[in-house]
């Protein structure tokens, strides 16, 4: 993105609201006006003015029943195998995101099943109560099947997002939409195109795989304005945009939408280190058969977690009972270095004031309060997106 910094026009107001709301819609919006997102599929059309065109609508199915010899485990198997198959793999130059977590667990531990002893692995350890059962979660899954010697293990409660020597942090043109964990993520991603490798293979795409629909679980979606009447800096330009954070989006794709998201997050840093991301759950099949699923399959990844239990992993691995999240990392990268950010923002002034999008009082009420009070999780994570979009836009306009 930061090659097209010079054509960046002005915020779209729009797209900085469902930011800002952690509601995220995938669409050829992007923060800056005169940037675009080629979306999948998308066609761009210029003859004087560019003009962006959206596919149809890619078709999905639903559960179904399955017969009564089905093998669904040896199904999930054989379509993970097709979907790491598609692509030629160098066992000693593949590495593999090993958090602790089913979706990477599942993924790593089949491939290690096939290539013992050569694929390496590499995870940012979480700090908090988890952070003990995430570095024996891992030692079990790197002991139940053979992996290579490398396992590049960062700290990202030491190498913290917002450090002093995090680019974003200092004004470099990193696009809003990189990995919200930037400095600790580079910091691991150099560690990993250090050992030789050319390719990362993630987990990324394995909540959405076997996602509950609303009918089957009703739930309200995050991101509206209710949930903003707990963050004071919320400007009234955003209660005025929201209604509208729908409007001209993508239609569904194959994949679903949050998983393309998460997909571009994490690409960029990857591949400026000479990396090429892999991301197995993002491959059509595997999507296609976590929708043909029942409900009991997906529900709780229970598809996920008995692949793990059938290689003889005990209960803490499949079913943890501390939460194991960057919660924590984020709070301390708030403390530590985000009150600083944030107070050179309200004392500097920055564009997302003027547009009327954060309230600077309300603002500096916040961060007077991070200072000060108790860490309130569900209000104040929601700060670092502030900061990110700040950064973004004086590096960009």
């Amino acid at each position: 993105m930061a090659d097209l910094r010079p054509y960046a026009g002005s915020i779209n107001v729009r797209e900085a609201a469902r930011l800002l709301l952690y509601r995220p819609r995938y669409s050829r919006h992007t923060l800056f006006t005169g940037i675009h997102r080629l979306t999948e599929r998308s066609t761009a059309h210029y003859g004087g003015h560019l003009f962006l065109r959206y596919p149809a609508p890619a078709l999905h199915a639903g559960p179904r029943q399955l017969a009564p010899d089905a093998d669904v485990q040896n199904a999930f198997v054989q379509c993970l195998d097709d979907a790491l198959d598609l692509r030629p793999l160098d066992p000693e130059r593949t590495h593999f995101h090993l958090t602790g977590g089913f979706d990477s667990g599942t993924v790593a531990t089949r491939a290690a099943e096939r290539f013992p002893g050569r694929l390496n692995t590499s995870a940012l350890l979480i700090g908090g109560p988890g952070r003990e059962q995430q570095i024996r979660r891992r030692a079990q899954m790197r002991s139940a099947v053979s992996f290579g010697p490398v396992d590049a293990v960062v700290d990202a409660m030491e190498h913290s997002p917002l450090h002093p020597d995090c680019l974003r942090a200092q004004g470099a043109p990193i696009s809003p939409y990189e990995d919200p964990l930037h400095y600790p993520f580079v910091s691991m991603t150099r560690r990993i195109a250090a050992t030789g490798a050319h390719s990362v293979v993630t987990g990324i795409g394995g909540d959405e795989m076997v996602a509950l629909s609303q009918e089957e679980h009703p739930h309200r979606a995050a991101g509206s304005m209710k949930d903003a009447d707990s963050l004071p800096w919320i400007g009234a330009r955003v209660a005025q945009v929201a209604e509208f954070g729908d409007d001209g989006i993508a239609p569904p794709a194959a994949v679903n939408s949050m998983t393309l998201l998460s997909l571009e997050s994490a690409a960029p840093v990857l591949l400026r280190a000479g990396l090429w991301p892999v991301h197995p759950f993002a491959d059509e099949a595997m999507v296609a058969l976590g929708e043909a699923l029942p409900m009991d399959w997906r529900e709780l990844k229970r598809l996920q977690r008995r692949r793990l239990a059938s290689l003889g992993m005990g209960s803490e691995v499949t079913w943890p009972t501390e939460r194991e999240s960057f919660a924590e990392v984020v709070e301390a990268a708030l403390v530590q270095h985000g009150t600083t950010l944030l107070a050179e923002m309200i004392g500097q002034g920055s564009p997302l004031f003027e547009t009327g999008l954060i309230d600077p009082d309300g603002l500096r009420a916040a961060t007077n309060a991070l200072s000060s009070e108790t860490y309130d999780e569900m209000r104040h994570s929601q700060l670092i997106e502030v900061i990110h979009l700040h950064l973004a836009v004086t590096a960009y306009l």
